[in-house]
């Protein structure tokens, strides 16, 4: 391998271990973007890409072909992990074309838009349903009592499994999303990964088998039907992209709900805009998703020897894709730091780009129009109940652990 250049520490991911630079990363953010924007950060042994044309080029040609095979996981000592191996070789998120074009096609097929919009009543009843429960109270932790169990409840509908089982559903979630948001994995967490991950698979199997209680109409349904081409998904396809649909809508939109109110209720007049006009709900989502990403960065793969923002990345290194430095960029948008509720011409990069966009969008998009209008309009006066904000130890997706309020 050539020399890397020399690299200064202090602009190394790693510094997200530090709680400080974990609750604002953004100045560090912005230094990896003005002192060394195609960054060797000799730490995760990887690339670090924060500025938003670098981060298009990445997630626009790059490989997303990145879990390690058995061989490697025994290589480095850690065999115990190849049950999720297993299941992450069959996810969308890790595949390329041509396998990742054919899952693609065929959970699209049961993913419509159309899908999507018909739920639009029943997303809208799930979150007064849960407002109704602590309005009375005059407090409530936005995170624990709404967000978290919001979008659980959403995609168990979505799934057509049972709603009772949304908490099961959600503490899974939680856990193998150390997997997809972390780049250090703490070995003393792989017996958790594990055990959730086992009994999702069986979750999900048992749901496509289960003869006295058959699948009611819903994702998990439409990925066991769907035909394309005279193609259908296997039976560990179906689970797999199951769970990482589940995974992913349920923590990204979580956090999204989370950071958002956050952000509103430090700016009181963009809040008190929000609440008085509901036809800047739209565009509101869009810079909220621009301004706090919930899902922060994502490794790809260099598929041949590519020039990057002038640094030459050779064949088989590792990238970090930094979605949430590209979104505050002033090369692409104007003063990328303050939170404009009009902003114009928003093609901000939380969703991803291009192959791998996430096709979960018009989900979330539409949990968080409905999780929002709610909280304002049923939170008069909502604000912080505590100084403090706690943010995950998860490094890749963004999110706080609690949110309290009062309000009324």
């Amino acid at each position: 391998m050539a020399t890397k250049p020399a690299s200064d520490p202090s602009l190394s991911l790693y510094r997200l271990l530090d709680p400080a630079v974990l609750a604002d990363p953004y100045p560090l953010y912005r230094r990896l973007r003005e002192e060394d924007p195609v960054h060797w950060d000799p730490f995760l042994h990887a690339w670090v890409v924060t500025r938003y044309a670098d981060v298009h080029q990445v997630l626009h040609g790059f490989s997303a072909d990145r879990t390690l095979s058995p061989e490697q996981l025994r290589a480095l000592g850690i065999d115990s992990l190849e049950p999720v191996a297993a299941v992450m070789m069959r996810q969308m998120l890790f595949l390329d074309p041509p396998r990742h074009t054919q899952l693609r096609k065929l959970c699209s097929m049961a993913f419509t838009p159309r899908r999507v919009e018909l739920l639009e009543d029943r997303v809208t009843e799930i979150a007064h349903r849960l407002l109704d429960q602590v309005v009375p109270n005059g407090t409530m932790d936005v995170v624990g009592d709404f967000a978290a169990p919001f979008p659980s409840m959403v995609f168990a509908a979505l799934l057509g499994v049972p709603e009772e089982d949304h908490a099961k559903l959600k503490a899974w979630s939680e856990i193998f999303a150390e997997m997809l948001g972390n780049f250090q994995h703490n070995i003393d967490r792989a017996p958790l990964v594990l055990k959730a991950t086992a009994e999702m698979t069986d979750y999900f199997r048992r749901a496509i088998h289960e003869v006295e209680r058959p699948l009611a109409d819903g994702l998990l349904r439409s990925l066991v039907e769907a035909e394309v081409d005279g193609e259908r998904l296997s039976e560990e396809d179906v689970i797999a992209n199951a769970i990482v649909t589940m995974v992913g809508g349920q923590e990204t939109t979580t956090n999204l709900i989370g950071n958002g109110l956050v952000t509103l209720m430090e700016r009181p007049e963009a809040l008190a805009a929000l609440r008085d006009r509901h036809d800047l709900m739209e565009s509101a989502v869009e810079e909220l998703l621009r301004f706090e990403s919930p899902s922060q960065h994502t490794g790809r793969i260099c598929p041949a020897d590519t020039v990057v923002g002038g640094q030459l990345i050779r064949k088989g290194e590792a990238v970090m894709a930094v979605m949430a430095a590209g979104n505050r960029d002033p090369e692409r948008f104007a003063d990328p730091d303050m939170l404009d509720l009009v902003r114009a011409e928003n093609r901000h990069l939380a969703f991803g780009w291009a192959a791998h966009f996430c096709f979960g969008a018009p989900l979330a998009r539409l949990e968080a129009r409905v999780a929002f209008r709610a909280l304002l309009d049923r939170l008069p006066n909502v604000a912080r109940a505590s100084d403090r904000l706690r943010w995950r130890t998860n490094l890749g997706l963004r999110g706080l652990t609690a949110l309290p309020v009062r309000f009324g």
